[in-house]
């Protein structure tokens, strides 16, 4: 009869275990801190395979327990001093109520309406800080297969400024090109034009200044480049490349105007109403 209590009593021990929280099961403990099972909700995504989740779990679970082992050791070895961390929670918090407020007003108030006047006078008074750092290109492309039998007519056309040839020419890209682009009046960096054929050449520079139009042949493909324009690195940026950045650039000025003027609106009402004293 005693042995029979004795092995009750192991097995109540057991699942208080693995069940601390309202028979919840507990699948690691360190210490007196326990996982349970629903504090892996929604770590494995729907549809992820078995042998998967198993190893996203396991690694979560093992996660947990070194890092509550690295806390329970570092708290045996850090002073209650060195522990507090209310001034640094205070900090963070008065940092994100700020911050919060300070995006909620923004999200009401700023004038996000930027017009074409406002880009080029700020693109005309600050050009020293448009420089490029790249050379970039306008530029016309088509990749076809080497059996093409329609090299001539594209080339011919890719040569033309006739609206008409332009319609022809984006008609038979579509059916017969492995690759094209056609959008000449945009600017693109020439090194991600490299990427795309295999142009050789040791002097950028040079090279551009000396190609109009390029074509090119490998084991595969023809390629067939016309370029419009190009831009040397160190030079000034063409505005219609910078255009978006100058847009950020004037919408966060805006920004930080107006949190300025709120901040400054704040102290001024406060300091009228006499609700704070500088000793």
């Amino acid at each position: 009869m005693n042995r029979l209590l004795i092995l009750l009593l192991i097995f109540a021990a057991s699942c208080s275990t693995f069940f601390k929280k309202k028979n919840e099961r507990v699948l690691a403990r360190v210490y007196d801190d326990y996982l349970y099972e629903t504090d892996l909700k929604g770590l494995v995504s729907e549809g992820t395979l078995p042998k998967d989740s198993l190893l996203i779990t396991r690694n979560f679970i093992e996660n947990w327990v070194r890092q509550k082992l690295v806390i329970q050791q570092a708290e045996k070895n850090l002073t209650s001093a060195q522990m507090d961390f209310t001034k640094q929670l205070d900090n963070y918090k008065n940092s994100l109520i700020i911050y919060t407020y300070e995006n909620a007003l923004v999200r009401q108030k700023l004038d996000t309406l930027i017009t074409e006047e406002e880009v080029q006078n700020y693109y005309d008074a600050n050009q020293q800080n448009f420089l490029l750092k790249d050379n970039i290109v306008q530029m016309q492309y088509v990749k076809l297969p080497l059996k093409s039998t329609i090299a001539k007519q594209i080339k011919k056309l890719l040569s033309s400024d006739n609206q008409d040839d332009k319609n022809k020419l984006s008609e038979m890209c579509e059916r017969n090109a492995a690759d094209y682009f056609l959008d000449n009046e945009n600017w693109l960096l020439f090194n991600d034009l490299l990427k795309q054929i295999p142009i050789k050449t040791y002097n950028q520079e040079e090279f551009l200044k000396n190609h109009r139009d390029f074509e090119y042949q490998d084991s595969l493909f023809i390629y067939l480049v016309r370029f419009k324009d190009f831009k040397i690195k160190e030079t000034v940026s063409p505005l219609n490349f910078e255009e978006q950045r100058i847009r950020d650039i004037i919408l966060n000025k805006r920004k930080i105007d107006m949190i300025g003027r709120m901040q400054d609106d704040i102290f001024s009402n406060a300091q009228k109403k006499n609700v704070f004293e500088i000793y």
